[in-house]
């Protein structure tokens, strides 16, 4: 009997047909998926829900009886004039089965296919996607007039009440785009079953297709761990650049001819790697700490962007500051002091959140933080969210010092590994701190951890663990700073010290 394949199987093979192979015949090899997936899955289906409210008295197609079922149940609700929407329709044509997010009678009787996604424009995959559910609906008998994609509309601003989903979403009509794809999809339909059919998985390379448009569940199967000096690890390599490596058989850092074309601070990389030393700019260093003022805050922030904007004046996907962790040091070589904010209930805590920094911080002195973009950016939305505030924001925002493009432009450590991120420049300038064995190790793992905390139903002794584990992550990154910026003074004055 042909097997039967799903829409997401079938995109699966579109990414990749090996990725397909195991999915089908070999999915205990896949890796569990994280956290992280699953809270990506939950933001989809509460997307998929507010769409839905779009069509008032729509029907969902329940499967709990079996696929058979559900496209029976489908059909009936097809023939019956009364049922003006059909959400997780389910359709089979030529060993293909799909369930359409949300099937849309229209006023001529003819219907509309709708594939809902949780992204803010229209991306590449979801043209085969739709095309798919497209191919199988209307060889199914159905009329259907368009086929469109339900995507997050990025300009949209909550009023801090209900979401109004009609402006909430961006509708696209892809019905002719869709039809184009249809002979490409019968070949790729024809590739799909044929390798499912094969004895053993096919031999592909990996490549792009091992991330995009998602990281394949069997990635680790096809990407055996490079080695630390992989040519991979120069900072910010281009694939093309890459590629052009591997053409000349060079795999490693050492191997690397002095006169292929890399940027500075690749070369740089490449030298450390090469001798096994770390490379200090000295007389840049010692010009950038100079500009540093007392009392000096070493600043931190931690977010969560949901796709569903949850107080006024908020966009989809904006950011909500829910932490921020400050160490004060207010003289040269005094203890910094540790100060911290971390909300705790649902309801909005950006007032809260910017009146206790403005509490903490000193009114004069250099602001460090790791990465000024994000925190300036984060700034810049409570200004914009609360301008009765605006001022102050500003005078914070002119006193921020960027660790960060130091580190980049001025430092160097083969434990870098090619990233200048601060899970990996501190371990490797400062021996005696890691990340590693935190609870929370991560801003990612912040926002799931917060999220938990103040949305998932703890017994108490959880919701303090949770909240101690968030306390020491942020408390964490402020203080690694601190000893950051120790590390390269003592260097910016050349004393060798051990790292």
């Amino acid at each position: 009997m042909r097997m039967r394949l799903s829409k997401s199987k079938f995109c699966a093979g579109v990414q990749c047909l090996k990725r397909l192979y195991l999915q089908v015949h070999q999915p205990e090899l896949a890796a569990e998926p994280g956290a992280a997936a699953e809270a990506m899955i939950e933001q989809g289906r509460e997307v998929g829900m507010l769409a839905r409210q779009m069509f008032p008295n729509g029907v969902e197609v329940c499967s709990e009886k079996g696929l058979d079922q559900a496209i029976r149940a489908t059909r009936e609700l097809v023939a019956n004039p009364e049922v003006p929407a059909i959400f997780e329709g389910v359709f089979e044509n030529g060993g293909v089965l799909v369930r359409v997010d949300i099937l849309h009678r229209r006023r001529d009787g003819r219907w509309r296919l709708i594939e809902v996604k949780s992204t803010t424009d229209l991306k590449d995959h979801h043209l085969e996607d739709a095309a798919i559910q497209y191919r199988v609906v209307s060889r199914s008998g159905l009329d259907l007039g368009s086929a469109c994609l339900a995507h997050i509309n990025r300009g949209y601003i909550s009023d801090g009440g209900s979401i109004y989903p009609r402006r909430f979403f961006k509708i696209r009509n892809l019905t002719r785009r869709v039809e184009r794809l249809q002979p490409k999809l019968t070949f790729q339909l024809h590739s799909e079953f044929t390798i499912l059919a094969m004895p053993t998985a096919p031999d592909i390379e990996p490549g792009r297709q091992c991330t995009d448009p998602v990281t394949c569940e069997f990635y680790d199967r096809c990407n055996a761990p490079k080695a630390t000096e992989h040519i991979t690890y120069l900072p910010r390599l281009h694939a093309s650049a890459a590629e052009e490596l591997e053409e000349l058989g060079v795999e490693s850092i050492r191997d690397i001819p002095e006169d292929f074309a890399l940027s500075d601070i690749q070369r740089r990389a490449a030298t450390c790697v090469q001798t096994g030393e770390p490379w200090f700019d000295l007389e840049g260093l010692k010009a950038q700490l100079a500009t540093l003022r007392h009392p000096i805050a070493y600043l931190d922030f931690e977010t969560v962007n949901p796709a569903v904007p949850r107080f006024t004046g908020m966009h989809p996907y904006q950011h909500i500051v829910f932490e921020w962790s400050a160490h004060i040091q207010q003289c040269p070589g005094a203890a910094p002091g540790h100060y911290e904010f971390l909300a705790s209930n649902t309801a909005d805590p950006r007032p809260e959140f910017i009146t206790s920094l403005f509490a903490a911080l000193p009114d004069t002195g250099s602001i460090v933080v790791y990465n000024q973009q994000f925190e300036s950016a984060r700034l810049d939305e409570l200004a914009a969210s609360l301008p009765e505030f605006a001022e102050r924001i500003k005078k914070i925002q002119a006193r921020l010092w960027d660790l960060l493009p130091v580190i980049r432009n001025h430092v160097y450590h083969p434990a870098f590994a090619g990233s200048f991120s601060l899970k990996s420049v501190l371990p490797a300038l400062v021996s005696t701190m890691t990340y590693d064995g935190m609870e929370v190790a991560n801003g990612q793992d912040a926002g799931l951890a917060w999220e938990s905390l103040v949305r998932g139903n703890l017994v108490q002794s959880e919701r303090d663990r949770v909240r101690k584990a968030l306390l020491d992550y942020c408390g964490q990154d402020t203080f690694a700073m601190v000893r950051l910026l120790e590390a390269l003074r003592l260097h910016g004055r050349d004393e060798r010290v051990p790292i």
